[in-house]
């Protein structure tokens, strides 16, 4: 009972990437890089076992960042034609590639680092993909000239990866779509079939995870402007619920979604948000066990399973471990109490 997982993303050491930074610039190069990305894996794997975690992740220790990790592998993306862009309707600017031309995989993109994990871990194995969506809202479009096409465009390219990553051993594959609360008509419109697309000729389980965004001070201060009801997922949690994906990822410790709006996805497994990633306040057992508690007047306890709002890539090493104890601990609490 409350399996425990985590979004997808830990810190990277600091001998590996600089701290505390989205898109932060590796330290190596070359086999060098390489091996560190491992070694990094393997602490990451460490880390997470050491905390009483079930269903762990590699940490994405081998991507600068969660989309453009991926988009490294893709053909048809210009890195040194970049241009700025609003990001999640304009809550903040980056500076993206551009996609010139058809787009297809050059080859494996995870392979490495989900083959390695898949060796040095007995415990079911998630790994992250970005979706579909998300992709397109963090990328400039110089060739298709049509959003949705580009974003089936690069379904086609992620389901050919999920499906060489489930026969590579993983057990959940994970689409990450925090675009999801922000263009919630198009999530109805073509979203949910963009993920359909991704997930075509899968077996292992699939999720998809929708949150309000990592710990930057541009999602702290957008947060700071949606009021007291945070009311996004009441439009899409019904889409979901209908979908064909077998688990929710979604935000609620320290946020303002009444929880009331879980019963919208009876039938799925729900990953609960039970530690905040825009806090270094690092939560307590009973705090853990006390939302669970609260969750379960909505979702069935053999559907709940205790995970981090978001990923925790931009956060200190030493807290994103103590965040990761407390959610072992809080999932045991809960388990002795309501089991």
């Amino acid at each position: 009972m409350f399996p425990t997982s985590i979004a997808g993303s830990l810190p990277k050491p600091s001998w590996l990437a600089e701290p505390g930074k989205l898109w932060a610039p590796w330290r190596l190069a070359g086999a060098d890089l390489e091996t560190a990305k491992l070694d990094a894996t393997l602490l990451a794997i460490k880390q997470q076992e050491d905390a009483g975690i079930d269903i762990i992740t590699d940490g994405e220790q081998s991507r600068q960042h969660f989309v453009h990790g991926f988009l490294e592998f893709v053909n048809g993306i210009d890195f040194t034609k970049r241009v700025e862009m609003g990001i999640r309707n304009d809550r903040y600017k980056a500076m993206v590639p551009t996609v010139t031309g058809p787009l297809s995989l050059k080859g494996r993109v995870h392979a490495t680092e989900a083959r390695f994990a898949r060796v040095h871990t007995d415990k079911k194995l998630k790994l992250t993909l970005p979706g579909p969506m998300t992709i397109v809202d963090t990328i400039a479009d110089g060739y298709y000239g049509d959003r949705i096409k580009m974003a089936f465009a690069f379904a086609d390219a992620l389901n050919e990866e999920a499906r060489a990553l489930e026969a590579d051993g993983i057990d959940v594959i994970q689409f990450d779509e925090p675009a999801f609360n922000v263009y919630m008509d198009e999530v109805a419109e073509w979203g949910i079939a963009a993920l359909h697309r991704a997930i075509a000729g899968l077996n292992c389980t699939t999720a998809v995870h929708i949150c309000y965004g990592y710990g930057i001070q541009a999602n702290v201060e957008w947060k700071a402007t949606l009021g007291t009801a945070w009311r996004q997922y009441e439009q899409i949690f019904p889409v979901l619920a209908t979908s064909q994906l077998g688990q929710i990822s979604l935000e609620c410790r320290n946020s303002k979604v009444p929880l009331e709006l879980l019963r919208l996805l009876d039938g799925k497994d729900v990953l609960l948000g039970v530690i905040d990633v825009a806090t270094e306040v690092v939560e307590t057992p009973e705090e853990i066990a006390a939302l669970i508690g609260k969750a379960l007047g909505y979702i069935p306890r053999e559907r709940l399973v205790p995970c981090t709002n978001c990923g925790m890539a931009p956060m200190r090493r030493d807290i994103a471990t103590s965040k990761l104890m407390a959610l072992g601990a809080g999932a045991k609490l809960a388990r002795q109490r309501f089991g």
